[in-house]
């Protein structure tokens, strides 16, 4: 890379890293006041354990078809130890999405999980899942090449709607359902206590999220940044205006917390799309997964889990949606320009894949945590508060 491409790969690397403490603020302002420092905690574990882990073997992995190629001598010179700045770059890039994808899943398991149980779920969530679905999306694996395999275009993800979103919103529900339901769960009963500390953590995931999305262009051409750039900001902006039509015609108010989550309806939608559609089509994208996104995290009240802060709802059918979105209205390849169903149905097919792979998986290992050291705290803890029970902090300490 030259200079100005390698100073953009920094400035994206770092501003993707800054999302993931922007999730702790935006699910931190979400819980009660007696759980917001489990929750962030929750995230800035998923930092520490996933960052090591992607650097060890999870590049790697990931780089590689068939991620159980990969030996694991983290040492050796066909890990990073060899690698030259280009490669050092582009790895610590893709280890800041490995790090947000497992963090985005702790926003169903809010108020009610034990931290030390969480970290074995990020580590072994990391290794079996995260690590092999990016080999299938990015790293050559079956997702990359299934539409040469079929004859169809290919499968479009350009930053992580299967990878990244689906997968960590099949996982959230799987957590769901193993944690259970909080104490009194019920619609209304559980509130926001911190509405500002929300809305700053969805303004460093807006900001953070050109990188997110643009980032990756440091390592090419650069020449469809200009399209990544508007699209991820149009299609937020849009998503806005659709979340909050819906809360008023349902609830007669607009609220702070629901543009806000229509802000990251959009942002999740347009990530796989960012690169493959006109700025109108991502408009229209963030108008319907707005909407649909504000009446998807209901169905939990009418499913009977209790996804806390609504992964399920915002991450898992905003990324089906955004992913799916592509079949019809690609550049090109959709059915609306081409007339032909072969861009649908690999999309179709990459994202069934990633779903049932990650909450099989996850509920697998949500399962064995909970029978062997136990996943859920006690009701005791639950009731008292996470935080000075598991961490013996306050997040509001008032001192004289």
């Amino acid at each position: 890379m030259d200079v100005g491409n390698m100073s953009w790969a920094i400035a994206a690397t770092a501003l993707v890293l800054f999302m993931t403490p922007g999730v702790a603020f935006f699910y931190g302002g979400l819980v009660k006041a007696k759980s917001v420092i489990s929750m962030m905690m929750l995230s800035f574990g998923s930092m520490g354990l996933a960052g090591v882990l992607w650097v060890l073997i999870g590049y790697n992995m990931s780089a590689v078809a068939n991620p159980l190629d990969f030996a694991g001598d983290p040492f050796s010179d066909f890990a990073l130890a060899a690698a030259d700045d280009n490669t050092l770059l582009y790895a610590t890039y893709g280890g800041t999405f490995a790090i947000i994808t497992i963090a985005l899943v702790s926003g169903a398991i809010a108020d009610r999980a034990k931290f030390g149980s969480w970290m074995v779920f990020v580590g072994l969530f990391s290794v079996l899942v995260y690590f092999p679905v990016a080999a299938w999306v990015w790293g050559g694996g079956w997702i990359m090449n299934l539409g040469d395999a079929l004859g169809l275009p290919a499968v479009i993800d350009y930053a992580g709607g299967t990878a990244v979103h689906i997968n960590a919103g099949a996982a959230a529900l799987a957590l769901a359902l193993i944690l259970g339901k909080r104490v009194a769960f019920g619609k209304g009963v559980h509130q926001p206590h911190n509405v500002p500390l929300t809305l700053i953590g969805v303004a460093i995931l807006w900001f953070g999220w050109f990188g997110f999305n643009a980032g990756a262009q440091a390592f090419g051409d650069m020449g469809q940044v200009g399209l990544i750039v508007i699209n991820t900001f149009v299609a937020t902006s849009a998503a806005i205006l659709g979340w909050m039509v819906i809360e008023k015609v349902r609830d007669g108010k607009a609220t702070s917390v629901g543009a806000g989550s229509g802000a990251v309806a959009g942002l999740v939608a347009i990530t796989p799309a960012c690169a493959n559609l006109t700025p109108g089509w991502s408009i229209v994208l963030g108008l319907v997964v707005g909407a649909l996104c504000a009446l998807a995290i209901n169905l939990k009240f009418a499913l009977g889990f209790d996804d806390s802060l609504d992964v399920v709802g915002i991450h898992l059918v905003g990324g089906i949606a955004g992913t799916l979105f592509l079949g019809f209205f690609a550049n090109e390849t959709g059915l609306f320009y081409s007339g032909d169903f072969g861009q649908l149905i690999t999309q179709v097919i990459a994202a069934g894949g990633v779903l049932i792979y990650s909450f099989v998986v996850s509920l697998i290992l949500g399962i064995l945590i909970e029978k062997t050291i136990g996943f859920r705290a006690s009701t005791e803890a639950e009731i008292a508060g996470i935080d000075t029970v598991v961490h013996g902090e306050l997040g509001y300490a008032i001192t004289e």
